[in-house]
């Protein structure tokens, strides 16, 4: 059995813009992931490591804050990739499916 068989009669769409997006996901996900962590990396260096139990409650909600908006941009993201990678494979080539024998062929029901 052939799982991978091509339909000779298939056609393969343009690309748009799912590829250009494609193409570029790692450094959205670089720069969007980095620029947050710089501003929390400064935020925990600021506030110091040694009033742990002390801090300023603001310093901890921005900090929470800018871990919300890392996660935050990590599932937008994947969601991205998620939706071209279900572009391009739709505008990829047409697969025949193996054919499948109707148990009511002969006698169609009404």
């Amino acid at each position: 059995m052939n799982w991978l068989k091509k339909d000779p009669r298939s056609i393969r769409s343009a690309s748009g813009l799912e590829w250009s997006l494609w193409r570029r996901l790692p450094a959205i996900f670089a720069w969007g992931t980095a620029l947050p962590a710089l501003l929390l990396a400064w935020s925990w260096w600021s506030s110091g490591a040694d009033q742990a139990l002390a801090r300023d409650p603001d310093a901890m909600l921005r900090e929470f804050v800018l871990i919300g908006v890392i996660v935050l941009h990590w599932t937008l993201v994947l969601t991205l990739a998620i939706g071209c990678a279900i572009v391009l494979l739709m505008k990829g080539p047409r697969y025949e499916a193996d054919p499948y024998p109707l148990p009511d062929a002969d006698r169609p029901r009404d």
